[in-house]
């Protein structure tokens, strides 16, 4: 031997090695030695061989290439036509192949008429002919025509349908059809088509060969029982195409072709699924349609599969012979294998020997008790003749060699070169010690196979996947020949111990599985068999091939059965239950373990205890109560239980509140695809999967947490009608339940509706595929979410939420990844206490294997195993879920005698059975309350559940057992059904009778049987087992596996799951990273000692749950989460108590219940609302004290074997669940992948199945690519994850509501509502006006008096002004000053309308080019504008910042472009769409917060909008509104006041007036003709109303600033009118209907001001405060005429930014950084003093000085409203305490008659020369009285001193001259008293 491979190994060397290699056989325990060959012969430095030396020339194999040919295969349908499948297997092509099989001559197709449509799938008419877009079409027939089904090869995925003459169609044995063609095209009618080329031509077929109908006309079409056309049987062309299925002769030609739509990485979107079916099924379930072929071997033109290519082999030629396609559903309750599509490369086959064949004996399976399993590898596999219904074949690694059809940027990514691939021998050596490795009850597994390769190609050592096999040895890849691959593979399986035989051919690999099977038929009983038989085709022609025959009886049963399909699965099982194939198992179990007949048992025992039951509480089992006794009985409850609360709580609020930022991020994204500040309401839809308790227990969380109440969508919730609106099963009533839903959003654009689609990975089928292939249930998800209408909705949010998301994160995910929020992994407390609740997630399962204690969380049932084995083996023809149910339930039935009566059985019971039931029926005997545990038993079928339920209820009665606890079958489609009884007593403890949910059965035992789709919602936590020992491997999916686990998954005690003992077997890396772990996990349980010890008088089941048979019920409250202002990150404001309290009630009530009285973070929390947050607990004296809150232990689960070892992975190279196929709709894109470990975070899982996995093709995401083959994502969709009862529906519903408020916080806002001041000194007019006149009467209004008192509270803290009837003013300001000092100003929150203002956080599309620039701050212009001032006696220069697109609005010079003037209109312009006054809105610190959006209150209209600001502050606002107009002051007015503001606007408003009257003068307008009013309005004017009279009570709309501005502008004799304005809201006014609609009075925040009336009146530039009162006093005393219109009102925004707020008063010069407030008094000082400066204006500190200090400047004014201060030409507030009189110094002025009155101080502010001293000398005041003079300096404060001739009547003092605190550079205001002689 050592010859044979001379140059490569030497005698020497392997004699020694062979030598060593036995002996260490000998010696090892190991059931695999350990081999040598791999450092025999795989040596790194070995020289390769050249492939010469073995292989034929690349050019003489291309002799034997064939043309490439369609597949032909096996086609199953039901009544008629196919099944649901997707057929990838068609017939063989009808040319034949010649002698020397070279190529044919390429088919030269006709060139289409010019302008005529050649798209594939369409005719040269343009039309579609694609099954997939007429199936729903009427077609019109021609008599004698059928419609048949043609096959493309550019578009293999699509059916094109064609109306073909029945003459030239064959019959059903495939003979009789006419020569030619008739054929006429459905999609443009056009007829006559006599030759098939010309048909060919007309529908686009494209073909590279010979047109022939034969080839490419392939299927009836028939229509299903919708209505809708589909692919029927095949068209039987020559009879020796298709065959019976009969078991006996049954040919199959196993497929290589390549799916139609097909992942360039991942090969085709589909699965190919097993042939094997029983005899039995085919006679029931299927119509055989293909014909029979009783002849023998098949003809020369009978075609195999392509043969390999030569080495290296392209792994591009590896066929896949699946027997039958199937598409397989997305049930991933019971989810089955998922054997991996194949490439889709086009590859070139050689010619198949005739011979090449394998007849499959008969009675294989009968004889042998296997069905053998082909796994397929690389080469041809022959065509199966025979019984083929007794083998499988299964793809399961082919696509695992396929490394070679990596692309350069996937090899990239996983760092490897094209260098570091896999040859084939290198694969075949690799496969057969992996099968090697693998145990007698483990299957091989694709994942753990990848996991391999892959570390072989990185150069991993293989230690921990092939254990005592490869050594830490790194496999040199490279070092192996074609010749070598005998010798090696044999010496590979030489260490097998027999399980693993090797098989070598020279011809073919059906000589091999010939060979196999005949031994596998003439092997005598007794003879152990191999599990694996590797077949290893040597050639020196195509190289090395081989294929993998499974026989052992686990593994080849476990593997066919994992191939079928979810539906073929439970047809199978109701198969094998309807047909009475069960017969022989059930006759099995009608004995005992001892032999004994059951039935006779339970009868004894029934008879001898008569009438009699076992007491439902209260007792032990042997005592018995007669039957009404029992029924009567109800067991006693704690008076102060509340039942289960619905709360939100930390981890909830915290993915609620993420959820809302992140639909924020996408508002402010700026695509545009959300604009939040539209919406005024939330409305919601929950989409569930079609379970019936599901339903129910979702509309009690919606419910029970009042939301549907918070968002003002219910009044109330009692009724269960009013939640069908918001929760929809995903059945046949979806579709009308949604159009309503779409309707409502269309209607409702201002409502942010939001789609829930609750477990959404349940149904993820797309809609055609849906309909067509699956269930009737599949694909309304993607009907649904994915319709065009949601998809294009601006106001639809769509949310899923899914605890298994990995079906939403592949390549074509609509989802992107930013928008995925993740349930945070550690959220436990820092603060927490140790009873507070912890999540006990899958991970703490797998982790709770190392915590050392006897008795596992997580356990596997070995005694039940072996059970199971030895009836695999007696019963080969039963599905092995039949037996396993079986034998589960004669389990449970014998542990229930064996604790009964017949304790013999106890030792025939496994441990963990007896330990259950044990429980289940003990406990309630041992409290007063009878309460007890749950078991939840999975039956993955609802035959077999029903089944199970209707054995174990018959068994349980006959033992006196049906008050001691129930049997509940959860079926999803029905509701539960409960025992009377058992409902009497649950509603006594609820004190309610609603709907019963899972989570309601928690106060009685029971046994829960779940049934398929049926573990989608939360279970009580009195759970304490789940019995998985039904899921086995055929759970080969991620998801289908963890969600079963799921069902196990709740919060526990934290107390109860501490590990003092888990740390002691830890690794010392693995012990740090626990000791920083907040989940610190522990328990203290009992595994069954033995079948003798584990039941004796008490269980150790009670001491577990902390349930303790003692009276001694004290408990305390679990400690409490608070949080205050959940919403505080979402508004500038904060919230008030009540609304937080509304917002979250996060405070948890006290429980008082011993078992499940806790409050539990599960997705059943959800928040309490406003309305039931008060009233759903009403603490009690008991419930105030403190009580022992129970123990909650994490939940025992019981698995198979197969699914423990998954779930476990102690070693690190085991395979973990979290490597496995994510789902079963989604596929792995490369065999080659980086690897995902078991603790990566959920954020990093996403990224990697995004990067790994692709959607099939019958998956709703498989179409959602764009051109670059890239995923669109829906901006509007969001992806809410989190494990299985965490709480994700409290998170969801929490979101809701704060979303709602935030919403409302968008579109409210505060506005002023104050009472109206010094209503009892207005005047009361003397003239009425009629109440129904629109416009005021300039003849009237001019008759009316001045109400001189300013009624606006903002006003509240002046100085008052002297009115005739001022009366009692002392006692008034002293009332005032007592109560007004602290107020605050009052707010109202109110909703935004559309006819609002808004601020710059404003966005939205109507008004995105008004607020927002799109060309960038460039597009504007800064113009300089010079005028002269004759108040300030000098030339003024402001400068315009104008936008392009708002230069019509004013004129320019036609040289040098200089601005000239601002646009007027005429008085006479009666366009109803023009606003003739320009707005002027002053505005200071406000460049974000102002409400400068003024389009929507102009209604869109066109305007004049100018902001008027400071120069230091233009760039701010040119940056926030750069498509406004901008007025900038000049420098010097940086820290001026809004006077100088408003008193710039009016001097620029009249200059431009006259410029305007000039320039139209000139063109024949005249002067008095140009509109000379504008408009001042203050930057916090939100919104506009109009009362009136409605419904017969005074009310009020909000109309918009266009109305109310038009409504002014009509104003008759407008022109002679001052000043026009309209009222502030309050909501007092808003109650009452206005006396007058018209008043002549203070107008302020909103004027209309005619700036030619008012010349000679201006604002007081100085001014920080009172401007307004000011100026109205001036116009007033200069007799023009002010009218505010009544019938109209403004609402002032509270802004608590910017304005005259910002301007804090600080030292100049600051010598700490620690300076304590500065009192008024110190913002004056004596001149020349050294008193401290100040930082601040002259005038503002004057003005807050006079403001705080008057009592001490004007002491005989004080609180003396008979006596005021003369306030000459000015008004000045001075404090409440004095009254102010107002007189006008100017000639002609109008003022208060004075007479007899003698004032108590004098007050002269920068008076100018129209004072003078006579004027002062009629005045009369009090002797003492005070004069207050103020001028700018000291000099024209002396030389007043002197002109007034003041020192005659007043007498002054060096002390009393003072100046504002300012230093000499920021110009002081000085000011000297004095007192009257």
């Amino acid at each position: 031997m050592g010859n044979s491979y001379a140059g490569q190994l030497k005698s020497a060397r392997f004699e020694e090695a062979l030598h060593n290699s036995i002996e260490a056989s000998l010696r090892s325990n190991n059931e695999a030695p350990q081999p040598v060959f791999s450092q025999l012969y795989l040596i790194q430095n070995q020289q390769p061989i050249k492939l010469e030396d073995v292989t034929p020339k690349i050019e003489d194999l291309d002799k034997e290439v064939s043309p490439l040919h369609p597949q032909r295969g096996l086609q199953e349908g039901v009544n008629g036509q196919v099944t649901n499948g997707v057929d990838h297997e068609e017939e063989e092509d009808e040319e034949d192949l010649s002698e020397t099989s070279s190529p044919p001559t390429p088919y030269m197709q006709k060139p289409a008429p010019e302008g005529s449509c050649t798209l594939d799938g369409f005719c040269q008419a343009g039309k579609d002919l694609r099954l997939v877009s007429v199936s729903l079409e009427q077609i019109e027939v021609p008599a004698g025509f059928e419609l048949v089904g043609a096959k493309s090869p550019n578009i293999p995925e699509h059916i094109l349908v064609c109306a073909v003459d029945k003459r030239f169609l064959p019959d059903g044995n495939g003979k009789n059809a006419l020569l030619g063609f008739s054929g006429n095209c459905i999609g443009c009618g056009e007829k006559g088509f006599r030759y098939f080329t010309e048909f060919s031509n007309h529908i686009n077929l494209k073909l590279a060969t010979q047109p022939k109908k034969q080839k490419h006309l392939k299927y009836y079409l028939v229509k299903n029982s919708q209505g809708a056309l589909c692919k029927g049987p095949l068209i039987c062309w020559k009879e020796c195409k298709t065959r019976q299925l009969v078991p006996s002769q049954l040919a199959v030609k196993p497929s290589s072709s390549t799916s139609p739509t097909v992942n360039p990485d991942s090969g085709p979107s589909n699965e190919y699924s097993t042939t094997s079916a029983q005899t039995g099924m085919e006679n029931d379930f299927l119509k055989i349609i293909t014909s029979a072929m009783r002849s023998g071997p098949p003809k020369k033109r009978h075609r195999s599969w392509y043969p390999g290519s030569p080495v290296p082999v392209p792994l591009t030629a590896v066929p896949v012979p699946a027997m039958r396609p199937v598409t397989r559903t997305p049930d991933p309750i019971l989810s089955v294998s998922s054997p991996q599509p194949v490439a889709s490369s086009v590859v070139h086959p050689q010619a198949v020997p005739a011979g090449e064949t394998v007849i499959v004996p008969d009675n294989l399976l009968n004889n042998s008790g296997i069905r053998p399993v082909i796994l397929i590898g690389y080469g041809t596999l022959p065509y199966f003749y025979g019984n083929v219904g007794d083998i499988v074949v299964s793809p399961l690694l082919v696509n695992c060699y396929k490394s070679q059809q990596l692309n350069v940027k996937a090899m990239e990514k996983l760092g490897i070169s094209s260098n570091h691939l896999l040859s084939v021998e290198t694969m075949i050596l690799l496969t057969l010690q992996y099968l090697v490795c693998l145990g007698s009850e483990q299957i091989p597994m694709r994942e753990e196979f990848e996991q391999i390769v892959m570390k072989v190609i990185q150069g991993q050592p293989l230690k921990e996947h092939l254990t005592g096999q490869l050594g830490s040895t790194t496999f040199p890849y490279h070092c192996i020949s074609p010749a070598q691959l005998p010798w090696l593979s044999r010496l590979a399986a030489s260490v097998s111990r027999d399980t693993v035989h090797v098989l070598v051919t020279h011809n073919s690999l059906g000589e091999g599985i010939s060979e196999t099977l005949r031994t596998l038929t003439e092997l005598p009983p007794q003879q152990r068999l191999p599990d694996y038989v590797v077949v290893i085709c040597s050639s020196k022609v195509r190289g090395n091939e081989f294929c993998v025959l499974v026989l052992g009886q686990y593994q080849s049963r476990i593997l066919a059965e994992s191939m079928l399909t979810t539906s073929e699965f439970l047809k199978e099982i109701s198969y094998e239950l309807i047909t009475g194939k069960v017969s022989s198992l059930a006759s099995h179990f009608k004995t005992t373990s001892l032999g004994d007949n059951l039935e006779k048992q339970l009868d004894r025992f029934l008879q001898r205890r008569r009438d009699q039951v076992v007491v439902p509480f209260r007792g032990s089992v042997h005592d018995c109560v007669q039957t009404q006794e029992a029924a009567s009985m109800v067991p006693s409850w704690n008076a102060d239980f509340t039942g289960e609360v619905f709360q939100i709580y930390s981890p909830q609020l915290n993915i609620a509140r993420k959820l809302l930022s992140q639909v924020c991020s996408i508002a402010d994204s700026g695509s545009h695809s959300l604009d939040l500040g539209r919406f005024s309401g939330v409305d919601f839809l929950i989409l569930v999967p079609p379970s019936e308790v599901l339903v129910h227990q979702t509309a009690q969380r919606v419910r029970q947490s009042g939301v549907l109440v918070d968002l003002g969508l219910e009044e109330n919730i009692t009724s269960h009608q009013k939640l069908e609106k918001y929760i929809v099963r995903l059945d046949n009533d979806v579709h009308g339940k949604f159009e309503v839903f779409i309707r409502k959003v269309k209607q409702s654009p201002y409502t942010l509706f939001v789609i829930i689609h609750d477990n959404s990975h349940v149904d993820l089928t797309s809609l055609v595929s849906g309909s067509a292939s699956h269930g009737e249930f599949q694909g309304l998800a993607d009907r649904v979410i994915n319709c065009r209408e949601v998809l294009d909705a601006q106001n639809l949010l769509v949310l899923q939420v899914s605890s298994f998301p990995f079906t939403l994160q592949t390549q074509q995910s609509r989802i992107s990844i930013s928008n995925e929020i993740h349930w945070p992994q550690h959220h436990c407390n820092e603060e927490s206490s140790i009873e507070e609740l912890v999540y006990f997630s899958l991970n703490e399962y797998s982790r709770s294997l190392n915590w050392g204690v006897s008795s596992p969380l997580l356990r596997c049932d070995d005694a039940f195993e072996k059970m199971v084995n030895t009836l695999l083996e007696k019963y080969p023809r039963l599905h092995s879920m039949v037996i396993h149910s079986y034998l589960l339930i004669q389990q449970y039935t014998e542990a229930m005698m064996a604790l009964t009566f017949m304790t013999s059985l106890r030792d025939h019971t496994t441990p963990e059975t007896l330990s259950i039931v044990d429980d289940l029926i003990s406990l309630p005997g041992k409290n007063q309350n009878g309460l007890g545990h749950m078991l939840l038993i999975r039956v993955p079928s609802l035959q077999l559940a029903m089944l199970a339920r209707e054995r174990l209820e018959e068994v349980r009665n006959k033992l006196g057992l049906q008050y001691r606890f129930e049997i509940i079958l959860g079926n999803p489609t029905s509701e539960l059904n409960i025992a009377k009884h058992f409902v009497a007593r649950l509603r006594v403890r609820t004190c309610q009778i609603e709907q019963i949910t899972n989570r309601l059965v928690v106060y009685f035992i029971c046994i829960q049987v779940f049934s398929p789709k049926n573990t989608f919602f939360s279970l009580t936590m009195s759970l304490k087992y789940c019995d998985l020992r039904l899921i086995d491997s055929s759970y080969v999916t991620r998801t289908a596996l963890e969600q079963e686990i799921g069902l196990a998954c709740t919060y526990v005690s934290q107390v109860a799951i501490q590990d003092p003992l888990g740390a002691v077997n830890l690794p010392e890396k693995q012990r740090d990273e626990r000791d920083h772990d907040c989940d610190d996990l522990n328990i203290d349980l009992e595994r069954p000692q033995s079948n003798g010890s584990a039941v004796t008088g008490t269980s150790g089941s009670v001491a577990e749950n902390g349930v303790s048979s003692s009276a001694d019920t004290s408990q305390k409250p679990s400690s409490s989460q608070s949080f205050q202002n959940p919403a505080s990150n979402l508004t500038e404001e904060s919230h008030s108590p009540e609304s937080v309290k509304q917002e979250c009630d996060s405070q948890r009530n006290p429980a008082n219940s011993s078992i499940n009285a806790v409050p539990q973070l599960s997705s059943s929390a959800a928040s309490t609302s406003s309305s039931a947050s008060h009233s759903s607990w009403q603490p009690s004296q008991s419930s105030k004290e403190k009580r022992k809150c129970p123990t909650i232990h994490p939940r025992i689960v019981i698995l198979s074997r197969s699914a423990y070892n998954l779930l476990s992975s102690k070693k690190n190279g085991q395979l973990h669940s979290t490597a496995l196929l994510p789902h079963a709709d989604v596929c792995w894109i490369s065999s080659l992948r980086s690897l995902l470990y078991k603790d990566q975070s959920t954020e990093q899982q996403s990224v990697y199945y995004r990067q790994w996995t692709a959607a099939r093709q019958h998956h709703a995401d498989f179409s959602n690519q764009d051109v670059n083959e890239s995923a669109v994502f829906h901006p509007r969709r969001l992806l809410l994850t989190g494990p299985p009862q965490v709480g994700k529906t409290g998170a969801y519903l929490q979101f809701l509501r704060i979303l709602f408020r935030m919403l409302i916080r968008l579109l409210e806002v505060d506005i002023y509502d104050e009472v109206e001041i010094n209503m009892e000194f207005s005047d009361d007019p003397e003239v009425i006006h009629p109440s129904d006149n629109q416009w005021p009467d300039i003849e009237i209004i001019t008759k009316m008096p001045f109400d001189m008192h300013p009624h606006d509270a903002q006003f509240r803290d002046t100085s008052p002004i002297y009115t005739e009837k001022l009366s009692n003013t002392s006692e008034v300001n002293k009332e005032k000053k007592k109560q007004d000092a602290p107020v605050k100003r009052e707010t109202v929150s109110i909703m935004l309308t559309k006819y609002a203002a808004y601020s710059s956080f404003h966005h939205c599309e109507q008004c995105q080019n008004y607020s927002e620039v799109s060309q960038g701050v460039g597009d504007s212009t800064i113009h300089s504008f010079t005028f002269s001032s004759s108040m300030l006696g000098e030339e003024v220069q402001l400068h315009f910042i104008i936008p392009n697109s708002k230069e019509h609005h004013f004129v320019f010079s036609q040289q040098g472009r200089h601005l000239e003037s601002l646009r007027l209109p005429l008085v006479s312009d009666k366009n109803s769409n023009i606003l003739k006054s320009p707005i002027f809105t002053p505005t200071t610190g406000r460049h974000e917060h102002g409400l400068l959006n003024i389009y929507h209150a102009m209604e869109g209209a066109e305007h004049l909008h100018i902001l008027v600001v400071k120069e230091y502050e233009m760039p701010l606002y040119r940056k926030y509104w750069p498509n406004h107009i901008l007025l900038v002051l000049p420098g010097v007015f940086n820290n001026a006041g809004v006077g100088a503001a408003k008193f710039m606007i009016k001097e620029l408003s009249y200059h431009n007036l006259e410029l305007e009257r000039n320039r139209l003068e000139d063109l024949g307008v005249r002067r008095t003709d140009v509109w000379p009013f504008i408009v001042i309005m203050d930057d916090s004017c939100v919104l506009w109303n109009a009362h009136g009279i409605q419904d017969q009570t005074p009310g009020f709309r909000n109309v918009s600033l266009k109305a109310v501005m038009q409504h002014m502008e009509l104003t008759p004799n407008i022109t002679q009118y001052a000043m026009l304005g309209i009222h502030k809201w309050n909501r007092h006014l808003a109650a009452r209907q206005p006396c007058n609609p018209f008043s002549c009075c203070h107008i302020h925040n909103f004027v209309l001001l005619n700036v030619d009336l008012t010349q000679n009146v201006q604002y007081d530039l100085n001014r920080y405060f009172c401007e307004e009162i000011d100026f109205n006093l001036r116009i007033n005393s200069s007799s023009l005429p002010i009218c505010r219109f009544n019938n109209f009102s403004f609402m002032k925004k509270h802004i608590p930014f910017g304005g005259r707020k910002d301007l804090v008063v600080k030292p100049k010069m600051m010598v700490s950084e620690k300076v304590g407030p500065i009192s008024p008094l110190q913002y004056v000082c004596a001149p020349d003093s050294e008193q401290m400066l100040l930082a601040a204006p002259a005038q503002f500190l004057l003005e807050k000085f006079l403001e705080h200090t008057s009592y001490k400047l004007f002491p005989k004014a004080t609180c003396n409203g008979q006596n005021p201060v003369l306030a000459i030409d000015c008004y000045l507030n001075i404090g409440t305490e004095v009254t102010v009189f107002y007189m006008s110094s100017r000639p002609h002025s109008v003022n208060l008659n004075h007479e007899g009155l003698v004032f108590s101080g004098l007050l002269l502010y920068l008076c100018d020369s129209f004072v003078a001293a006579d004027f002062l000398k009629k005045l009369k005041f009090l002797k003492g009285a005070t004069l207050c003079v103020i001028c700018q300096d000291r000099s024209s404060l002396r030389q007043t001193i002197v002109r007034l001739e003041l020192e005659d009547e007043w007498q002054f003092r060096l002390r009393d001259e003072f100046q504002t605190a300012n230093s000499s550079d920021d110009r002081p205001l000085y000011f000297l008293t004095g007192r009257h002689i």
